[in-house]
C-alpha cells in the first residue's frame, strides 16, 4: 500500500474528498476520517490539508507591436548608445566620425558598439555587415534599411 505522508489534496469540498477515499485503492491506506474545520485527520500520522482555491482567473491576451522608428529616433538613439560607452569621447562623436581613426577604438571595442546596437535594436547583425560599420552614419542607414524605414 501507498503510503500518504505529506501529501496534499485540492478539493473544493468535502464531499469530493469522502468520494475519493471510498475508491479500492485508498480503502485499505485510510481506515478513519474525522472531518475538522481545516484538516482531515487520518488514523495512519497523515494529514491531509485541503486548501482553499482562489477566484478563476481569466486569461487575456495582449498583442502588441514595436514602437514605430523614424530616421531621427534611430540617429538619436544610435548617439546614446555610443554616448554611454566609456571609451569614447563625447566631444569627438559625430556621425560623420570614424571608429578607429577619429575616435581611437580598436576592434574589440568596435565589436562591444556592435553588441551594444544589437541590444538596442533587437536585432543581431551577421559579422559581415558588421565589418563595415564604421561611422555611427553607417549604423544609422543599417538600421533603417533593415527596418524598412526611408525618408
Amino acid at each position: 500500500m501507498a503510503s500518504l505522508t505529506g501529501v496534499r489534496f485540492l478539493m473544493r469540498n468535502t464531499s469530493t474528498l469522502k468520494n475519493s477515499i471510498s475508491r479500492p485503492c485508498l480503502r485499505g491506506v485510510i481506515t478513519q476520517l474525522q472531518l475538522n474545520e481545516k484538516y482531515f485527520h487520518c488514523k495512519r500520522q497523515s494529514t491531509i490539508k485541503v486548501l482553499p482555491q482562489g477566484p478563476r482567473v481569466k486569461q487575456v491576451r495582449h498583442y502588441s507591436h514595436k514602437a514605430p522608428l523614424s530616421l531621427e529616433l534611430i540617429k538619436e538613439r544610435v548617439l546614446l548608445v555610443l554616448n554611454l560607452y566609456d571609451k569614447i569621447d563625447q566631444n569627438k562623436l559625430t556621425l560623420e566620425s570614424h571608429f578607429m581613426n577619429d575616435l581611437g577604438l580598436d576592434s574589440l571595442d568596435h565589436i562591444e558598439v556592435i553588441m551594444a546596437i544589437e541590444d538596442e535594436f533587437g536585432f543581431e547583425i551577421p559579422d559581415m555587415d558588421a565589418e563595415k560599420l564604421l561611422r555611427p552614419a553607417d549604423i544609422v542607414r543599417y538600421v533603417a534599411d533593415k527596418e524598412d524605414i526611408y525618408e
